[in-house]
């Protein structure tokens, strides 16, 4: 799905926004988070990425045990596809997303190195550092089974914390407080690793908030840091 400001004309600088999930799915629908971006002056794209629902459950199970691989391919896929179209300018390209959408960008971000800016919310890389703290101990077992007996699985599946030398794309990361979802540890050691490297980057921790912002005055100053964000790198 593709979103663009009113009359629009010419390549435009773009923002690949992920849904969460990675079982979800984005449809014809309004998506407030999008509608601002593109009021911003920018063309953003949803991508059902391999993984996401709506396709049938083998595609839902493609990315099974085997995360930031098929998933990342399809959103760099997509990007590639819009500056073929002369929709997307190459040089200002931006990436977020909330989630699985925060994971998958840490995830693209430490794949692909001419992503200018990012904004990753509720995510997290180390995958280790969630085992037994978050809610998907059923999954991580069933998938890529316990850490301590799969270490070279679990390390593959955390390349963007291990590899965050590879890294060049300025991060904006985000978490509520009491997030026991995706715990903010996951936003806070990205964070910290991004700087320990050099690379500019933000945390905004929100207080007393889930895995869902639901605070107003919050939910405001979410839209606004990325609008500054993004601006800040893409609007040049």
């Amino acid at each position: 799905l593709l979103y663009r400001p009113a009359d629009a004309e010419g390549k435009l600088p773009l923002i690949l926004f992920s849904h969460g999930g990675p079982v979800g799915q984005d449809e014809y629908e309004f998506d407030l988070y999008r509608q601002v971006l593109a009021a911003g002056g920018y063309a953003v794209a949803a991508v059902n990425y391999r993984g996401s629902s709506g396709r049938g459950i083998a595609y839902t199970k493609s990315i099974y045990a085997d995360w930031g691989n098929k998933e990342v391919q399809d959103i760099i896929g997509a990007a590639d596809y819009l500056i073929k179209k002369g929709i997307a300018d190459s040089a200002r390209m931006g990436i977020g997303g909330w989630s699985y959408g925060g994971i998958l960008t840490d995830y693209t971000i430490a794949t692909d190195t001419r992503f200018k800016a990012a904004a990753s919310g509720a995510g997290s890389a180390l995958q280790f550092s969630m085992y037994g703290v978050d809610q998907y101990v059923t999954q991580y077992e069933t998938e890529p089974g316990a850490p301590l007996k799969n270490v070279d699985k679990w390390i593959k599946i955390s390349y963007p914390f291990f590899h965050v030398d590879k890294i060049k794309t300025p991060t904006l990361f985000m978490a509520g407080q009491k997030d026991f979802n995706v715990p903010s540890v996951g936003a806070e050691q990205m964070y910290q690793a991004l700087r320990s490297v050099g690379v500019p980057a933000k945390l905004i921790i929100y207080p007393g908030q889930f895995h869902g912002i639901t605070v107003p005055s919050y939910l405001v100053d979410r839209l606004q840091r990325y609008l500054e964000w993004f601006g800040k790198y893409l609007q040049y």
